[in-house]
C-alpha cells in the first residue's frame, strides 16, 4: 500500500524575484499546490484499487501511468505494470528528495523521464524484447526477466548513493 502524503511547500520566499511579477509567481504556487492535491487524490485512489485485487483492470493500468510510486508488494506491482497492455519500460527509480523508490510505466525512450529521478532498474516490454522467445507470453517473459536479475548490484547502489533507508532492501528479498 501507498504510504504517502505530500505536504504542498511554501514558496512564498520567491516573492519579489527581479522578473517575475508576485501574480505570476502565486500562479504557478497555486497550480504546484494543486498537483500536489491530485497527487495525494491518485494515491488513495490506487490503494483502493490494490485493496480490491484489481490489478488487471484498465482503471489500475491508467492510475499506475499516472503515479507509480512504491509500496509494500514492491515485486507484484511491476510485474503488473510490465504485464498492462501497451508498450515502454518498467521502471523502478530512486528519488532522491523523497528518499523513495517508486516503479513507473514509461512509454517512450525518450521522453517522460521523471526529474531528478535515478533509474535503478529497467524492464523493456517493447514487442523487440519478448517476441522472439515468447511470443505473445509476456508474463512468461517478465518471470525469466525477475529470475536474471543480479540482485548483488544493491551494494554498488548502497555505495553510491549512500541510501540510509532500507526500502530497496525490501525489493530483494
Amino acid at each position: 500500500m501507498l504510504n504517502i502524503v505530500y505536504e504542498p511547500k511554501n514558496f512564498d520566499s520567491l516573492l519579489g524575484t527581479k522578473g517575475l511579477s508576485d501574480q505570476l509567481l502565486k500562479n504557478h504556487f497555486m497550480l504546484y499546490q494543486g498537483y500536489v492535491t491530485n497527487t495525494n487524490k491518485i494515491a488513495d485512489a490506487l490503494n483502493a484499487v490494490l485493496k480490491e485485487g484489481k490489478t488487471g483492470t484498465p482503471e489500475y493500468a491508467e492510475l499506475k501511468r499516472r503515479f507509480g510510486w512504491e509500496y509494500e508488494n514492491w515485486e507484484k506491482d511491476f510485474k503488473a505494470m510490465g504485464a498492462m497492455r501497451g508498450i515502454g519500460w518498467v521502471m523502478l527509480y530512486y528519488d532522491p528528495w523523497a528518499d523513495r523508490l517508486f516503479n513507473a510505466w514509461i512509454n517512450e525512450h525518450d521522453g517522460f523521464h521523471l526529474c531528478g529521478a535515478t533509474p535503478l532498474l529497467i524492464m523493456d516490454v517493447f514487442e523487440h524484447a519478448c517476441m522472439v522467445d515468447y511470443g505473445l507470453k509476456r508474463a512468461d517473459y517478465i518471470e525469466a526477466f525477475f529470475k536474471a536479475i543480479d540482485w548483488r548490484v544493491e551494494d554498488w547502489v548502497d555505495k553510491s548513493w549512500n541510501l540510509q533507508d532500507q526500502s530497496i532492501h525490501r525489493c530483494s528479498q
